[in-house]
């Protein structure tokens, strides 16, 4: 059964969870290398499954809205993508806009959490949650 653990950007249960991934050149090489960021403004949504992380978000909130900026999923796993989009909804909902900076082979995902793109890159599709 997967459980989702929310953590603020600096906790210190943090980088015990994800460091060994945001490090991990496998898992760089799925971000496109893109490095991996925190802050006092992120929050992090970890998926886990037996205690093992099979997924994050970092949450990073902003003055006109919450993004997504990047995201790990082990083996592109769709129902754990899912999962924490629809924790992430649940929690902004009424709030701020949600916008997500994704994968364009994810975008399907979004755009079954009610996503709707605004712009498409080569790589990645920007899109927005109301």
């Amino acid at each position: 059964m997967m459980e989702i653990t929310k953590l603020d950007g600096t906790d210190e249960r943090l980088y015990p969870l994800v460091g060994p991934l945001v490090m991990n050149p496998k898992v760089l090489k799925q971000n496109n290398n893109y490095p991996f960021r925190t802050s006092e403004s992120y929050t992090w949504y970890i998926a886990r499954e037996e205690k093992r992380v099979v997924g994050f978000v970092p949450l990073e909130q902003k003055k006109n809205g919450y993004v997504i900026n990047n995201y790990y999923i082990e083996g592109k796993a769709a129902p754990v993508l899912e999962a924490l989009l629809k924790q992430i909804a649940e929690d902004t909902a009424g709030s701020l806009p949600l916008y997500a900076i994704a994968l364009l082979d994810d975008a399907d995902v979004f755009e079954g959490q009610a996503f709707v793109v605004e712009k498409k890159w080569t790589r990645y599709v920007r899109m927005r949650k109301d």
